[in-house]
């Protein structure tokens, strides 16, 4: 019976295997790094210091035929999933795709509004959201948050919704089996109490369509063994004079984040068992807040007055204040936090007919010390955001094309 068993969990392995394409499908040559060697002016300080920058990037070119087919070629620049790196706000995006999959899984429209409880002390509960249009909650608000300005608390809600324990198991059944998501974003309440997810109820004309209870993750999500990083950390207003440990945070590897860009973007160019449920209306909600401009909405009105056009947009365009082309798309989602910088992007020029997926990492801290707020993002990360998507801009400006892309699916309308 034992080696029965052998056979049959070796079999379900290879047939994992076989349906679940691996993560590590790129040239790890030395393309990228040559493109950055030819703008020392732009790059040397960090190809000079590759280990204390912990640069990480992943490049795919597009080529399409004449049936707009897209075909890619990826290149990987010291990308690496056993080096850790804390993923911040990226992990977001997985968020509003995995809250869109469930919702139809239910049949309830994104639009719905959806009530939080608060069974446990360090939860709150919602009933109201003064920044949507009818003042309700719902995952679709909470969605348009995530990707217009990045809300930490917007992803929180979603985080409960599908629970901690479905968070990973949705991923790792989809081929993502590296990451790890396993705590709110910005909230103080450990580890344990993560585990903890609110009740959710789901309202239409004020009655209840789906009520899900407060759930506990019975399985630790925590790494295998301890990650430590940097040289000492601040806590409760005191220096800590040894490295930090990120065990029980968050990792979503930079393979796994670009992977994740494709399969939204190109869906039907990824096997069917790592596809998320969504809906041709998913899908134009996703094109348009993950490239649209805070000020281009109405809804939340602050962000008119509080947030300007870069404000998450990394790659490219550096976070600059300035008013930025409308031609020009960024499709992403970034994040910054621990001096960790990074971004996610599919980038288009409608203009020109140019179009690429570009993943990038760095590390920002030049103290080494975790919770001071003293990072370097403007004197070091956003500089190499800006040349390194630059960069790949100029190159794909000046390569040769067979067929210039049909870009129509990812023009949007741009409304509230």
């Amino acid at each position: 019976m034992t080696v029965f068993r052998s056979y049959k969990l070796l079999f379900h392995l290879l047939l994992q295997l076989v349906a679940l394409p691996s993560i590590a499908q790129f040239q790890a040559d030395s393309f990228i790094e040559k493109l950055l060697k030819k703008h020392p002016e732009r790059f040397s300080e960090i190809l000079n210091n590759p280990d204390k920058y912990q640069v990480q990037i992943l490049y795919t070119r597009i080529d399409r035929n004449k049936k707009n087919e897209p075909h890619f070629t990826t290149h990987g620049y010291r990308v690496n999933s056993d080096a850790y790196f804390y993923p911040a706000s990226t992990v977001k995006l997985a968020a509003v795709a995995l809250a869109f999959e469930k919702l139809n899984k239910l049949g309830i429209d994104k639009y719905t509004p959806m009530f939080t409880g608060a069974d446990r002390p360090e939860q709150t509960k919602v009933n109201i959201d003064t920044t949507a249009e009818n003042r309700l909650p719902s995952v679709a608000h909470y969605a348009k948050k995530i990707l217009l300005a990045s809300d930490n608390d917007a992803f929180n809600r979603l985080f409960e919704f599908i629970g901690q324990q479905e968070f990973n198991d949705s991923l790792h059944h989809k081929g993502f089996t590296n990451s790890r998501i396993v705590h709110r974003l910005d909230s103080p309440i450990g580890a344990e109490n993560n585990r903890y997810t609110n009740a959710i109820r789901f309202e239409k004309d004020g009655k209840a369509v789906f009520e899900q209870p407060a759930k506990y993750n019975e399985k630790e999500l925590k790494a295998p063994a301890p990650i430590l990083v940097g040289k000492g950390f601040m806590k409760d207003g005191a220096l800590v004079n040894e490295p930090f440990d990120f065990s029980s945070k968050n990792f979503f590897p930079l393979e796994e984040q670009h992977k994740l860009l494709k399969t939204l973007f190109f869906p039907e160019q990824v096997p069917v068992a790592q596809r998320f449920n969504l809906t041709a209306d998913d899908y134009r909600f996703l094109y348009q807040y993950m490239s649209q401009f805070p000020v281009e909405t109405s809804f939340p009105a602050s962000y008119t007055d509080d947030y300007y056009d870069g404000y998450v947009k990394f790659l490219l365009f550096g976070a600059t204040k300035t008013r930025l082309p409308r031609h020009i798309r960024l499709f992403n989602k970034c994040g910054d936090a621990y001096g960790f910088l990074l971004d996610n992007a599919y980038i288009a020029d409608f203009e020109k007919g140019i179009e690429f997926m570009l993943t990038a990492v760095i590390y920002c801290n030049e103290d080494q010390i975790f919770n001071d707020d003293k990072y370097d993002y403007d004197e070091i990360g956003f500089p190499f955001m800006a040349n390194l998507g630059k960069t790949i801009f100029e190159y794909e400006l000046d390569r040769k094309r067979a067929v210039r892309p049909d870009l129509g699916r990812f023009e949007v309308e741009y409304d509230k």
